[in-house]
């Protein structure tokens, strides 16, 4: 098997293991800490025995060394994290899985403001095009009943938090940051314990806590990351768009949530400027290999820097 259909077919699992995230939080009969809590728990516990069972004790120790960057990563993931889960339980799945999908332009801005990294033509049309897209959707959360502005917005820091992240772990490019992950994770339960109420969950829906965080997080997580081992990052997002295609369709059948026509008309804007981009970049780097590098490629990436999924 090439290195290239083993990239294609680990990304495409991860992406398929991320779809049923946000339906999890709907059919789980929990508040929406008490969900987060149970999710960052058990990925945190399963992605760290993994790193354990590879990597050694070690990795974790080397997490020390890089200081103020590494920090801000694990904050700043846990945070993303957590509000992934509040922004479902308050507004539409569609409207949350079609904000995220934006984080790369958050990703590109934020890398242009605090490293001065170069902002291209492409990139920043690419940034507008989302915002439109953004605002489409902010208008129509009245058109949906499940939508509402006050989770539009809980939603929108999810993938300002998720960018900051990125941004700081692109002052380590030189290491892995898989070990980081499980801490984020493991982090964030403890800032949720004293706002969930961990046994209150229905004993039939105990299944779906374990299955939440448990497998489809920690499995997306691991697969994910490895994607961009075997594929160029425009590649793997591109594969990554589909969780916000699929995820809103999965809700819309499992348990009959109709996205909504403004969160359609909006996230076709985000999702196929992003598409766009990604392919230009995909097309330049087939024609002049080497010539774009992989951290201009990782401004329309999502996981292109060994980050989960929120």
């Amino acid at each position: 098997m090439s290195d290239h259909l083993k990239g294609l077919l680990i990304t495409a699992l991860g992406v398929m293991m991320i779809v049923p995230d946000s339906l999890f939080v709907r059919l789980i009969g929990a508040d929406a800490y008490t969900i987060a809590f149970w999710r960052a728990l058990f990925a945190g516990l399963t992605i760290g025995c993994g790193v354990l069972i590879f990597q050694g004790p070690g990795a974790f120790r080397g997490l020390t060394r890089h200081g103020r960057p590494m920090l801000i990563y694990i904050l700043t993931l846990a945070v993303s994290s957590n509000l992934f889960v509040v922004a479902v339980s308050m507004t539409s799945v569609a409207n949350v899985v079609f904000i995220i999908a934006a984080m790369p332009a958050f990703a590109a801005l934020f890398s242009f403001v605090f490293l001065g990294e170069r902002l291209s033509r492409r990139t920043a049309l690419t940034i507008a095009a989302v915002a439109v897209g953004i605002a489409i959707i902010a208008f129509g959360s009245g058109d949906s009943e499940r939508a509402t502005i006050e989770g539009d917005l809980v939603a929108l820091l999810v993938p300002a938090f998720f960018a900051i992240a990125l941004t700081a772990a692109r002052s380590m490019k030189s290491i892995s940051l898989l070990p980081a992950i499980p801490v984020s994770f493991l982090i964030g339960t403890i800032v949720l314990a004293p706002f969930a109420t961990p046994m209150s969950v229905p004993s039939d829906d105990w299944i779906f806590v374990i299955l939440h965080g448990g497998v489809f997080i920690a499995a997306s997580t691991a697969f994910i990351s490895m994607g961009p081992r075997y594929l160029p990052s425009a590649e793997v997002s591109l594969l990554i768009l589909l969780e916000s295609v699929l995820a809103p369709i999965l809700a819309w059948v499992v348990v009959d949530e109709d996205p909504g026509r403004w969160a359609i008309v909006g996230g076709s804007v985000v999702i196929g400027a992003l598409a766009v981009s990604n392919l230009v970049a995909l097309a330049r780097r087939r024609r002049h290999p080497g010539a774009i590098s992989d951290r201009l490629e990782a401004h329309v990436v999502v996981e292109g820097d060994e980050g989960p999924p929120p």
